[in-house]
């Protein structure tokens, strides 16, 4: 092995993010790659920008298990509204319907909800970078443009209400890789009859990563590099994480 090499394996590893809101995920990337004058870095599993919470960034040679790692289960904690529905699914969207929610119960949401456990075939929203012929379905979406989109599988391991207020519905989620929560928000709005919409998520666990071993973006912009490669996880540490 080459001292380039030596030293690179030196400075491949994970570092485990907090993202905040209005933060995009490339934001993060970008702005660790800017700083530290790291050449490879990338992340495992997209945050939309409203979106807060767990982030795995990998530097250097632990890009190459981008794909093993953002295949793991995720857990989100967040919360929706009954009676909005936004043509984006959260609530960065324009409003495209309204209806009363006030009739709904707290035992009928529950029973909604359960009905949403399991093995289930999700239709993606159009308001995704999913590709259709190669286009991402948020560039069609942002002409006005919708199409048939194949539905998928996905896998909803438990999904708790931790607090129902009507009409907002606040919830945890643990759920496989590809899962739109948003998706989830507005299904069970819909077999409800009054729509949901997202309000806020925040994503609490990628596989053996948790939010709370996660540093702040103000944290990391006060970093040196020593300090940014003294908090990341070595590649060598990773073997645990990738079961």
């Amino acid at each position: 092995m080459t001292p380039e090499e030596l030293q690179e394996l030196k400075e491949s590893g994970v570092l485990l993010v907090d993202k905040p809101a209005e933060w995009t995920s490339h934001d993060v990337v970008g702005c660790i790659r800017g700083r530290f004058r790291f050449h490879k870095v990338g992340h495992c599993g997209t945050l939309d920008p409203a979106a807060t919470g767990l982030l795995v960034v990998v530097l250097g040679k632990a890009t190459r298990l981008s794909d093993r790692l953002s295949g793991q289960d995720k857990v989100y904690a967040g919360t929706f509204r009954l009676g909005v529905e936004t043509d984006s699914q959260d609530r960065d969207g324009k409003v495209t319907r309204t209806t009363d929610a006030s009739p709904v119960t707290a035992a009928a949401v529950t029973a909604a909800a359960a009905k949403f456990v399991g093995d289930l075939q999700q239709i993606p929203p159009m308001v995704s970078a999913i590709k259709v012929d190669g286009r991402p379905l948020y560039k069609l979406a942002r002409k006005g443009q919708e199409i048939a989109r194949e539905p998928r599988p996905v896998t909803i391991h438990h999904l708790t209400l931790t607090r129902i207020a009507i009409p907002d519905v606040e919830f945890e989620v643990a759920c496989s890789k590809g899962t739109y929560v948003r998706t989830l928000a507005a299904d069970i709005g819909a077999a409800l009859g009054v729509g949901a919409h997202l309000r806020e998520l925040r994503r609490l666990q990628s596989g053996a990563f948790k939010v709370a071993d996660a540093v702040t973006m103000d944290t990391v912009k006060g970093w040196t590099r020593e300090q940014c490669l003294a908090h990341m996880i070595p590649i060598a540490s990773l073997v645990p994480y990738l079961k």
